[in-house]
């Protein structure tokens, strides 16, 4: 039985990211990528970042999680992983060859002029902007280390004694599960130094996403837990509103992807209670599917991995190249991408080889 409601809520938070970025590119308060913003003003429009960070990619590892368990019930363990190569380890790694090198090149216009870096060679550069070309891309590397994870679990917990054990879980320990997500947060370098990996380290945030994706695997799962997560929907809704209007008020101006604010208990209790009133508000209202529903749950996966591309060249055109108040940018950024992701997608699909390579897609 086809679950409409996890498709609906994947894409929509996909578009969510897509929404994000154009926000993130031109961010103000010291969020690293993109171009800056517009001075030193308070940049209202930057709550948006506030408000989606905690939660949006902690919910779509959530829903990977729970998709992993529903595909290996109808799949072998060598099956299920041929597919999560071809699909998440073939785009981020021979796809930066073919199209992730663009990102990279408008990544490097972006930065500050380096005399060095304008010496080398093009064949130096070029293998600098494919490294540098991997964006938002890391999520799906992310998932194929994860996958790879989740196969050693199962070979040592055979008879799915976990996987039982937690579906006998009720609403109380559900959500005080959110504890998790402060522990995972502990697990970041706090203060990286710049030289090192531990920068990368605190971006692909591995112990801290393995807990939402084997929460998905182990415990949402269930249809009980969902049950109990979509009767709740309401009052989780209602209490994830008043934590995060307390984080946004009390921490606005703050750059809200440090450690240190990652691992505060407000953050951790607002990111928790969405993903939880988020599933169960979508299992409640929006287990259905239509034609454009349809199409979504076939294709975000395809616009998120080219989507970044469009906010990259774009954004920096727009702020390098024209005079235009920071409102058009915006404005005409958000539709571009929102219109063009699809386009890009659509194009890249109907090439043979790209397809393979960019979106993992075998025809």
């Amino acid at each position: 039985m086809r679950r409409h409601w996890i498709d609906n809520l994947r894409w929509v938070t996909v578009l969510l990211v897509l929404l994000y970025h154009v926000i993130y590119y031109y961010n103000n308060k010291g969020v690293l990528g993109g171009i800056g913003g517009f001075g030193d003003g308070p940049q209202y429009q930057d709550i948006i970042m506030y408000v989606l960070y905690p939660w949006f990619m902690p919910l779509l590892f959530i829903l990977a999680g729970v998709s992993a368990r529903y595909a290996l019930e109808r799949h072998t363990d060598k099956e299920w992983f041929k597919s999560r190569t071809t699909k998440l380890l073939v785009p981020s790694t021979i796809g930066l060859i073919f199209f992730g090198f663009l990102t990279g090149y408008f990544n490097s216009l972006a930065a500050p002029v380096d005399d060095a870096m304008a010496a080398l060679p093009l064949a130096v550069k070029y293998l600098i902007w494919t490294i540098s070309g991997t964006g938002p891309l890391w999520f799906i590397q992310d998932l194929w280390l994860l996958s790879l994870l989740l196969l050693l679990i199962r070979k040592i917990d055979a008879r799915d004694k976990v996987w039982l054990a937690c579906g006998k879980l009720g609403i109380v320990p559900t959500i005080l599960m959110g504890v998790m997500f402060w522990l995972g947060h502990k697990t970041l370098v706090m203060n990286p130094n710049p030289a090192s990996a531990e920068g990368l380290w605190n971006l692909y945030k591995p112990i801290f996403y393995a807990i939402p994706f084997l929460m998905g695997y182990f415990v949402f799962s269930h249809d009980r837990i969902q049950e109990l997560v979509e009767r709740a929907w309401k009052p989780l809704m209602a209490c994830a509103v008043v934590a995060g209007t307390i984080l946004i008020a009390t921490t606005f101006g703050q750059n809200n992807t440090l450690p240190q604010y990652l691992c505060t208990p407000l953050n951790n209790i607002y990111g928790w209670l969405m993903c939880l009133a988020m599933m169960g508000w979508f299992r409640s209202c929006f287990d259905r599917t239509g034609r454009f529903a349809t199409y979504m749950t076939r294709s975000s996966y395809g616009i998120y991995i080219v989507h970044y591309l469009i906010v990259n060249s774009l954004g920096y055109t727009l702020k390098v190249a024209t005079s235009m108040p920071p409102v058009c940018m915006y404005l005409i950024l958000t539709v571009a991408v929102f219109a063009l992701s699809p386009v890009l997608y659509e194009l890249l699909r109907r090439i043979p080889l790209l397809r393979w390579c960019v979106l993992g897609e075998k025809r």
